[in-house]
């Protein structure tokens, strides 16, 4: 198949596939958040609560008493309405265990397989690992399709989370190595769009094949149809891409006393703990939004389809952030300078802040425009986050580094979106989200404005002969970038 292809066509149906693999596989991750009401009736898990039955034909707004100010199953089936019942006592799809299937589960493989898996990638054929992984994914969201019960979804969302891990490393690894130089920032941005591509495409497919019931398999077909693509493209990847030759020399630097610098030398730094603290605030937002997104609303505004509005708002505007952020740092902030890249950060996330409290505040129109104005400034971070990274790191441990800035980022970000559910249990569901969500933003702005002040602190060392840098063998580290961009 491949020998029909021209050199030309190579390199851009490379790209193709691996970005729709990454597609696929953020399809099964955020999948969850979306079908969760869905499977929790089916599997018995999580909260109950007095819902809004949208089949009474009675609207949200029409009801005399809200279902959700009722706290108990009795007097829920007593509400009517001219002899109509338009509540229902049932699973709302929240709850502990949802927060730890959606959260920690997956958090807990995916960083640490990242490692792991990146590490192989240095030494193994990267298109057979890639194609691999992407046959582990893809099985087990297949899989997550025909469990029973509770347990075996959270095994399996651990098993899905294993494979995807090694998909951004090895993928942007090929990429880094098949396109020059000048290209690779296009490239990898169309590769990251993945990300949004996989979490806003979750929204119809979640919503709408569940409702539409296909064969009596309702929310289980969203899980079949995304793990059968998967298949399709673990088969491609295996027979049409092929290992690119790895451009790198491995390459030791030192610093101007001529001692080898330390990872300790560098992640002890207070600029860097401070950042790593602030971009995992950020990262926990994101996510937690992620998570509750289709929850929240679906819980607010019962009656009104969101599923569409969901998938445009997060695809169209989520993908200007992350271009507009990028576009910001490589060609305006950077020739100003670290501490003016940590002041657009800053400045970013404060704008969002205000906007992002209004898409889980207004009524549905003033919530989806406030979510659209809200992307185009939140989502511009981590391209700023990964210039800044990139030039207070010594080449040296770079790579290093960076692994394990991320493995911290991902652990404190990832799983601190499961005290949502204690402290909705307090204070309500949307002020949880208020703290989780606007509140995270609001925090890290704040955190990488005084980050700004530390970077006066000169970078641990620079080599007294510097040699034309050089990428070490199957290490990319736009790979960073891949890994780490998870609203």
């Amino acid at each position: 198949m491949l020998s029909g292809l021209s050199r030309k066509l190579y390199k851009p149906w490379v790209l193709l596939i691996v970005t729709a693999g990454y597609i696929v596989g953020e399809l099964g991750h955020y999948l969850i958040g979306v079908t969760s009401r869905a499977t929790a009736r089916d599997l018995h898990y999580g909260d109950k609560a007095c819902q809004l039955n949208v089949s009474s034909g009675i609207g949200h707004g029409e009801s005399p008493v809200a279902c959700g100010s009722v706290l108990n199953q009795t007097e829920c089936a007593k509400l009517h309405m001219n002899g109509t019942f338009y509540c229902e006592w049932d699973y709302n799809g929240l709850g502990l265990e949802y927060q730890i299937l959606a959260g920690p589960s997956y958090i807990a493989v995916f960083t640490v397989a990242g490692i792991l898996l990146g590490v192989a990638a240095d030494r193994y054929n990267r298109v057979t690992m890639l194609g691999a992984c992407t046959l582990i994914f893809s099985v087990a969201t297949i899989l997550m399709g025909a469990v029973n019960h509770y347990w075996e979804l959270t095994l399996l969302r651990m098993v899905l989370a294993f494979g995807e891990a090694g998909c951004n490393p090895m993928a942007a690894g090929i990429l880094s190595d098949l396109f020059a130089e000048e290209y690779r920032a296009l490239v990898m941005s169309i590769f990251n769009w993945g990300i949004y591509g996989g979490y806003g495409i979750a929204f119809p497919v979640g919503r709408y094949v569940t409702a539409a019931n296909i064969w009596g398999l309702g929310w289980r077909l969203s899980y079949y149809a995304g793990g059968v693509v998967g298949l399709v493209l673990a088969l491609l990847t295996y027979t049409t891409l092929r290992d690119p030759q790895r451009q790198a020399i491995g390459e030791e630097r030192n610093n101007a006393n001529g001692e080898k610098i330390t990872l300790w030398q560098v992640v002890s730094q207070p600029r860097m703990v401070l950042l790593c603290l602030a971009a995992s605030i950020r990262h926990m937002g994101g996510l937690c939004f992620a998570y509750n997104c289709d929850l929240y609303y679906q819980t607010y505004f019962p009656e009104v389809d969101l599923g569409w509005w969901l998938f445009a708002v997060t695809i169209c505007i989520g993908s200007i952030g992350v271009v507009a952020g990028g576009v910001l740092s490589d060609k305006i902030v950077a020739t100003m300078g670290v501490k003016s890249r940590l002041a657009v950060l800053a400045l970013s996330q404060l704008i969002a802040s205000p906007l992002a409290f209004g898409s889980v505040y207004f009524e549905p129109t003033g919530a989806m425009i406030s979510l659209a104005c809200s992307y185009i400034f939140a989502e511009m971070w981590f391209g700023i986050l990964f210039a800044i990274l990139v030039e207070i790191v010594p080449l040296a441990v770079r790579s290093t580094t960076l692994g394990v800035f991320l493995f911290f980022m991902n652990n404190i970000g990832g799983n601190l979106p499961v005290l949502v559910e204690p402290l909705s249990k307090a204070i309500g569901y949307r002020e949880s989200l208020w703290v989780f969500y606007v509140g995270a933003y609001f925090l890290s702005s704040i955190l990488f404005f005084f980050t700004m002040f530390l970077m006066e602190q000169q970078p641990v060392a620079k080599p007294a002969l510097e040699a034309p840098p050089m990428r070490p063998k199957g290490v990319d580290n736009t790979a960073f970038e891949a890994e780490s961009s998870r609203l």
